[in-house]
């Protein structure tokens, strides 16, 4: 008989919805046994916990248990992290080098977000799944290895695989046993359960009386969508925590730190008479319409300062000002700012976004990280438009 009661308290494991249960008791289930098992569930709901839990129930408890951020690891070097290399099979491979399913031989590798994985990493992965064999890069020598793998995603992988970028037979092959941690949202009973233990641990932490949530605050907690589930209610929890001088929380201070949700506002009736009611819709179609195109002009103004220069983007803000609401996306003829057609429009933003990596690279001396923060991208974000793009990184730009 499993105790999940007693499994919680070892994995540090708040809630008790049904959907949580039923994916621990699949974890105690299929640890005895070698079955891949894929973990699903969106972004910050604690997949991390399950393949902890499978691996300590598990004949190989006592073998290495290492878990690889997928997302993490450049595309260039994931092949060499996961398998190995031999000295001299690539630039800066001055010694031969263990990968991960070499080290973990006779234990367990998580693969967190191993829907980043690229296609031909893909393909190596499957011959692992498949016959326990590998090469290491710049080897011809098969080697074996007995390793249980576990992977987590948060990407709908059958979407993924209808735009092949996720290999199906490898999806078959992980998928032997799924387990789905549900969204906080739907774990209503758990919020608050939660937000206690976190109100403790952060009063313990920080020296001060912990938080508390009066009963309309509560509900407020309660009903929130939780976009950032489990990660987004902590960090909460903590800003309240360090901020408040107030111990007794109400909602309205609640409110203060919860991001309205991305969504579209809901039209409503007034209790006016239809006319007064139409005209208040069309007012809030208006807004949201303005709204969206200030967004896209800013995104625009981004793109054409990157390429033209600060000056340009003077000359764009004065014609954007003396733009009317109601615009066709037309690209002017002349490719001018300053023409007084439709609407400016930047022709070819790819090529654009080309250019302007192309100079921020040129500008900090092909160095990836100063580059990536001008640009307000991810390193790893970089150095996938770089392939995307076929940038060479050292050509005079």
């Amino acid at each position: 008989m499993i105790d999940l009661q007693n499994i919680k308290q070892q994995f540090d494991i708040i809630g008790n919805a049904p959907g949580l249960n039923r994916g621990l008791d699949i974890a105690c289930q299929v640890a005895p046994t070698d079955l891949s098992v894929l973990i699903t569930g969106e972004s910050g709901t604690g997949k991390e916990a399950f393949p902890k839990i499978v691996h300590k129930f598990s004949s190989r408890k006592h073998g290495q248990y290492i878990a690889v951020n997928c997302g993490a690891i450049p595309e260039g070097t994931i092949d060499s992290e996961l398998f190995g290399h031999e000295k001299g099979s690539f630039t800066g491979a001055l010694d031969t080098r263990k990968g991960y399913f070499e080290v973990a031989d006779g234990g367990t590798i998580f693969l967190d977000e191993v829907a980043e994985l690229p296609l031909s990493t893909q393909v190596r992965l499957l011959r692992v799944l498949e016959t326990g064999e590998f090469l290491k890069v710049g080897s011809s020598k098969v080697q074996k290895t007995d390793v249980r793998i576990i992977a987590a995603t948060n990407v709908n992988l059958p979407e993924a695989i209808r735009h092949n970028r996720f290999r199906e037979d490898l999806y078959y092959r992980l998928n032997t046993v799924p387990i789905t941690v549900p969204p906080l949202r739907e774990r209503k009973d758990d919020i608050y359960l939660l937000f206690r233990k976190f109100a403790a641990d952060f009063a313990e932490k920080y020296r001060m009386p912990s938080i508390t949530l009066d009963p309309e605050a509560r509900l407020e907690l309660e009903n929130y969508s939780w976009p950032g589930n489990i990660r987004q209610l902590k960090n909460v929890t903590e800003q309240i925590s360090v901020i408040e001088h107030d111990r007794d929380v109400s909602s309205e201070v609640l409110r203060k730190y919860l991001p309205v949700n991305n969504s579209l506002p809901v039209l409503y009736h007034s209790n006016k008479d239809e006319g007064g009611s139409f005209a208040s819709e069309r007012e809030l179609l208006y807004k949201i319409l303005f709204d969206m195109r200030n967004d896209v002009n800013e995104l625009k103004k981004w793109i054409y300062k990157l390429s033209k220069g600060e000056a340009a983007v003077q000359e764009y803000d004065k014609f954007i000002s003396e733009e009317p609401l109601i615009y066709h996306e037309e690209t002017p003829s002349n490719g001018d700012i300053n023409n007084n057609d439709d609407a400016f429009n930047i022709p070819d933003l790819q090529s654009q976004e080309k250019e302007a990596i192309r100079k921020v690279l040129k500008k900090f001396n092909n160095k990836r990280k100063p580059a990536a923060d001008a640009l307000g991208i991810s390193e790893r974000t970089l150095y996938r438009k770089i392939k995307e793009y076929d940038i060479e990184e050292f050509e005079d730009v």
